[in-house]
């Protein structure tokens, strides 16, 4: 848990970087087994989002946590990073209010900034 937490923090700073906007973390522990966290945020365009991304696996990456699988970045719509413990979606603007995963995953916990600092 420690663990998955210090990941999320380390990627929500990511996205910060490269202004992320919208960033939302949800605590899925008591949903799902499929991970801990899932941190959703999007960009207004494929190159924002893909630069958002590449910098989540540049700092998880340099504290020694692995991109399990990255989906979607040709297209960059939709990013899917898979970090085991951690799901990071990343999107345009439009695809994120199509798909609204904070509306399928609404039974998770929404977590605020005091929880993450």
């Amino acid at each position: 848990m420690e663990q998955s937490l210090e990941m999320v923090k380390l990627a929500k700073a990511a996205l910060e970087e490269k202004k992320g906007q919208n960033i939302k973390v949800i605590d899925i522990r008591q949903v799902s087994v499929m991970a801990d966290y899932f941190i959703i945020a999007d960009g207004s365009n494929v190159n924002q989002v893909q630069a958002m991304v590449d910098s989540v696996e540049e700092a998880l990456g340099k504290a020694g946590y692995p991109c399990k699988q990255i989906e979607g970045y040709r297209t960059g719509g939709w990013i899917l990073m898979d970090y085991g413990d951690i799901i990071v979606h990343a999107f345009c603007r439009e695809d994120r209010l199509f798909y609204d995963l904070e509306r399928i995953w609404r039974d998770g916990k929404l977590m605020d900034e005091s929880e993450l600092e």
